[in-house]
């Protein structure tokens, strides 16, 4: 996104939009929002949202008969719904329920309930759509409800019963999970229980008739502010409850890690040397599991971006940040394999893994336990992580696990007969082949393992 430019994904609302201005995110607001800017203003409900960290804090820049200008707390790093771990999730949709519910309670309500209205910052999940409050019209429903329905219950509901991994599935529904494929999806037992019939099945039968907002007209005319308190009481508590089934391989990876209690502090030792060496401030690991090694880093973090392909492991990682209250760190999940594209209109609403990676501009990228599942599991060329890698590291700590290693011994082995067709997995060729991208600052043995840390630097002429 360009300086002085409209966010792309901006164009929905006609109250107002995004735009970039010397590297700052802001907002301006046209006169067809004034009344309901003015009043929330008024009547303090923006400082107490921003209080109970319910909205993003925002400051008014300027104003005019023609536009207001404000600039909301920035926010370093935005992942998407498609890069939430099921408790993440979770965290985002009873976010929404908790600012549609204090929004009543002050005469306004939600206008949109979509999943990217939230970011996570700080630690906690934020509404970040200032522009989605509206004044609340008696006996009316909730306008948002179908599209709460369809941008979370429905993708949790699915989390439930098929797997985490089908939260991925946001990536190809900007707008919400079709409410057809959801009822399809969910087990013909669902229909049996009032709550999932009522909001997900019942719905999705009137939607098939192409009598829904007849029905729901008739049916929800009169619906008084009680029976939408009832409601969002009914979603929430439903919500909160909701947990997933599912085992992973790596939740627990370091209940179970081939290292020795000597090599894993060894490990962390050196790599906490190198980031205190490099005063970075900003760091991402792209494997990161549950945040363990980025948890010993003793200098001051600004801002640590920790992915992993694994649900559980993030979820665990979530879990120590809300309960630590760790603002500096940022669970997320990623698979390097298949990074986060960027989606909508032309390519530009939602902005790739690498091109936000790119954006933050970290001081350091940790790669831990990585380059064996890239080049085994996904067979990808030691040049090709390489140049991915360089396309948004300035450091680059990468771990190298020989062949003898455990894990990769394990990965080669899967290979059965092609065993032989990966000889080229080897410290030397690694070492040769990042050497065309990066320049060795420093080389670790780690002991009582079968595994090598490298410190690199990316070259100025890549």
């Amino acid at each position: 996104m360009t300086n002085n430019s409209r966010h792309a994904s901006s164009y929905r609302d006609p109250s107002g939009h995004v735009f970039v201005e010397n590297n700052v995110i802001k907002r301006v607001i046209f006169p067809s929002y004034f009344p309901q800017y003015n009043k929330l203003k008024e009547a303090g409900f923006f400082k107490k949202a921003f209080q109970h960290k319910l909205l993003i804090p925002h400051e008014e820049i300027e104003k005019s008969e023609t536009k207001i200008c404000i600039q909301p707390e920035q926010i370093p790093f935005i992942t998407y719904p498609y890069e939430w771990s099921f408790q993440q999730y979770k965290e985002a949709a009873l976010l929404t329920l908790k600012l549609q519910k204090y929004a009543l309670q002050n005469g306004f309500s939600l206008k949109d309930a979509t999943a990217y209205n939230i970011a996570f910052h700080n630690g906690n999940a934020i509404f970040i759509d200032t522009l989605s409050l509206d004044f609340y019209q008696e006996n009316t429903p909730w306008r948002a409800y179908k599209q709460f329905i369809t941008h979370f219950l429905g993708p949790l509901l699915l989390a439930k019963y098929h797997g985490a991994t089908f939260l991925k599935t946001m990536s190809n529904f900007i707008d919400g999970m079709p409410l057809k494929m959801i009822a399809s999806l969910l087990p013909t037992t669902t229909k049996l229980n009032p709550f999932l019939y009522t909001n997900i099945h019942l719905l999705a039968n009137y939607e098939n008739k192409h009598q829904e907002e007849d029905v729901r007209a008739s049916k929800q005319a009169s619906l008084s502010k009680k029976g939408l308190f009832n409601i969002i009481d009914s979603l929430y508590n439903y919500i909160k409850k909701l947990q997933l089934k599912e085992q992973s391989e790596w939740g627990n990876y370091y209940q179970k890690t081939n290292y020795s209690d000597n090599a894993f502090t060894q490990k962390s030792s050196i790599i906490n040397d190198w980031i205190q060496n490099l005063n970075a401030k900003k760091v991402i690991d792209v494997g990161g599991n549950d945040g363990t090694f980025v948890r010993q880093i003793t200098s001051e973090i600004e801002l640590a971006l920790v992915g992993d392909i694994d649900n559980n492991a993030v979820d665990q990682n979530h879990y120590a940040v809300k309960k630590n209250k760790e603002s500096n760190m940022l669970p997320f999940v990623i698979d390097l394999l298949n990074p986060s594209a960027a989606i909508g209109f032309q390519n530009t609403e939602r902005f790739s893994f690498i091109q936000r990676v790119q954006e933050f501009k970290p001081d350091a990228v940790l790669a831990l336990a990585l380059i064996h599942h890239l080049s085994l599991t996904g067979n990808v060329p030691f040049e090709n992580s390489a140049a991915f890698f360089a396309s948004f590291s300035q450091h680059l700590i990468i771990e190298f696990p020989k062949r003898n290693d455990s894990y990769a011994t394990r990965l080669l082995n899967a290979k059965a007969e092609f065993k032989d067709q990966f000889g080229h997995y080897n410290l030397e060729n690694f070492e040769k082949t990042y050497a065309a991208h990066f320049e060795l600052i420093d080389k670790k043995i780690i002991s009582d393992s079968e595994r090598v840390l490298y410190l690199f630097k990316k070259k100025k002429s890549v």
